[in-house]
């Protein structure tokens, strides 16, 4: 397949996704609003985002955020080979084994929940606090069997390039616990959202995937078989998976962690700037990855490697297009906050501790993302050791960072140790990769980060200096205020960008507006096209 078509269908797989993704970040942004709403930052939330450490844990041990890499290669060898019907038997005998290690967990962890919350956030000594994180546990504990079935039922609609349905799952998903902690939360606080987290996850993530893997003819078969050449093989890519830590799971473990030594509180206010810096992650990073995957997959699986870097270096270029944004959003931080929070039992005092957390997120925005990508390269060649091994070292290593971080500057410095020690890892394992792929291009691509790192904080300077302007005139602490200056400040940044694009030639800037802005303004079709022709 030629680089131009598959680089086509990444395209618009990517829009799908990236719409979903965007979809599901707004709905996400709603959901932190209502919980900041509903909890402020007090320890009731502090105990909502403590009760999902051990779910997100034993998710990660049956490596369910990992099925589509490691499941797509095996099952998508059957449909290239036209062997469905084996295909969905390796698919029925994955799903009941690890199904059935999954319902095991799932009962020990219920069971021995106040044990495991007590180890995994030692800090936290507020007996109200931790039995409600307790009881919140065990609701959302059982949400992880839905969320490991419907993986593997998406894998099987991504190996088969339908992306729509999986699309959904995320949106329902967000919107499930939106309206457990509406409908709910006036009886039952916090507790609500918890509830809403599970019926997502049945709905959503299960049995909507359930329709959209009959619709492609997918078979169950009740049928266990432990020595089937591809289970073991499944299980050989999946163990490091399960055994490794990486930054983005680490991330969420390690900020309630660490947060539980911290006041009262700060893991509230910690995760509501994490989840905005993951808006922009999730747009870049996530969309562009799980789209671009299965592509890099089937390039491997050609043993066309040359192929395979110039997709991925021409990836992370565009990737690296999420530095301006995130200096956007730090010269916006505090109208973000207010924009999206400050309501209810979220007042000024809660925004000012969020928006001082939020610009330490920011900087490890784009390591997030890219690390996401060449991860995937990695994952695409069925190599899962190399990079479980690697992340896990860097993030017991960045422990004591953190640790420092957090004893000299509290909150914001688990966000910096967090950001410092993903950025570190990103390049590390870039680095390594163009050493195992002889990525003859890969200049290409540290001149294009070095190019926007310059770009980035000039217009950084300029949007501060008029931020701080709008300012004077404009009240900030207000939501007409703040959506006022976010406004013209965001206007003034898509100016800058397009016009830096332009004048300095830039393709990637450039495609950009012309992927999304000219089905907005049609007008700039021409112009876009020109300015291409000039760049090339």
């Amino acid at each position: 397949m030629k680089n131009e078509t598959i680089l086509k269908k990444i395209g618009i797989a990517s829009f799908i996704m990236m719409a979903s993704v965007f979809a599901s970040r707004v709905i996400g942004v709603f959901r932190e609003m209502t919980i900041a709403g509903v909890g402020g930052i007090n320890a009731g939330v502090d105990a909502y985002q403590i009760a999902f450490i051990l779910p997100e844990i034993l998710n990660h041990i049956v490596a369910s955020g990992f099925l589509s890499i490691t499941f797509i290669p095996i099952f998508a060898h059957y449909l290239s080979s036209n062997k469905k019907k084996e295909g969905y038997r390796v698919f029925s005998i994955i799903l009941n084994g690890f199904g059935l290690l999954l319902l095991g967990f799932i009962m020990v962890t219920m069971i021995w929940a106040p044990r495991f919350v007590n180890l995994l956030a030692p800090g936290i000594n507020d007996p109200g606090t931790f039995a409600l994180a307790v009881k919140m546990t065990r609701i959302i504990i059982p949400a992880q069997f839905f969320f490991f079935a419907g993986g593997l039922l998406m894998a099987v609609q991504f190996a088969n390039e339908k992306f729509f349905i999986p699309a959904l799952a995320p949106l329902i998903y967000n919107i499930s616990i939106i309206l457990g902690g509406l409908v709910l939360g006036p009886f039952m606080g916090m507790e609500g959202f918890a509830w809403g987290v599970l019926a997502g996850a049945f709905v959503g993530n299960f049995a909507l995937q359930v329709m959209g893997a009959k619709k492609l003819g997918a078979r169950y078969y009740p049928i266990l078989c432990f020595t089937h050449p591809d289970l073991i093989r499944y299980v050989q890519l999946t163990l490091p998976l399960m055994i490794g830590l990486t930054m983005t799971f680490s991330t969420e473990i390690l900020l309630k962690f660490f947060g539980s030594y911290l006041p009262s509180g700060s893991i509230a206010a910690m995760n509501y700037a994490l989840r905005v810096m993951f808006i922009i992650v999730g747009l870049f990073g996530q969309a562009i990855g799980v789209a671009s995957y299965p592509f890099m997959a089937k390039l491997a699986r050609q043993g066309n490697i040359f192929e395979l870097n110039r997709l991925l270096n021409k990836t992370l270029k565009f990737i690296f297009l999420v530095i301006p944004f995130c200096v956007l959003f730090i010269v916006l931080s505090r109208e973000i906050v207010t924009i999206l929070f400050q309501r209810g039992q979220f007042d000024a005092q809660a925004t000012m501790v969020t928006t001082g957390i939020l610009p330490f997120f920011m900087v490890g925005a784009f390591a997030f993302s890219a690390q996401n990508i060449v991860s995937r390269g990695y994952y695409a060649i069925q190599n899962t050791l190399f990079p479980a091994i690697f992340t896990t070292l860097c993030v017991l290593f960045s422990l004591p960072v953190i640790f420092l971080f957090m004893k000299i500057m509290g909150a914001k410095g688990v966000a910096l140790g967090l950001s410092l020690s993903v950025i570190i890892q990103a390049f590390i394992l870039f680095e390594c990769w163009n050493k195992k792929s002889l990525n003859s291009e890969k200049k290409e691509v540290y001149q294009f980060f070095l190019k926007m790192i310059p770009i980035s904080l000039m217009m950084g300077i300029i949007l501060f200096i008029t931020a701080s302007g709008l300012r004077l005139f404009i009240d900030p602490a207000t939501l007409l205020g703040s959506l006022a200056i976010a406004g013209l400040i965001g206007i003034e940044f898509l100016f800058l960008f397009f016009l830096t694009g332009s004048v300095l030639n830039i393709p990637e800037i450039l495609i950009f507006y012309e992927n999304i802005y000219k089905r907005i303004f049609p007008w700039l079709k021409k112009r876009l096209k020109k300015q291409m022709k000039k760049s090339q």
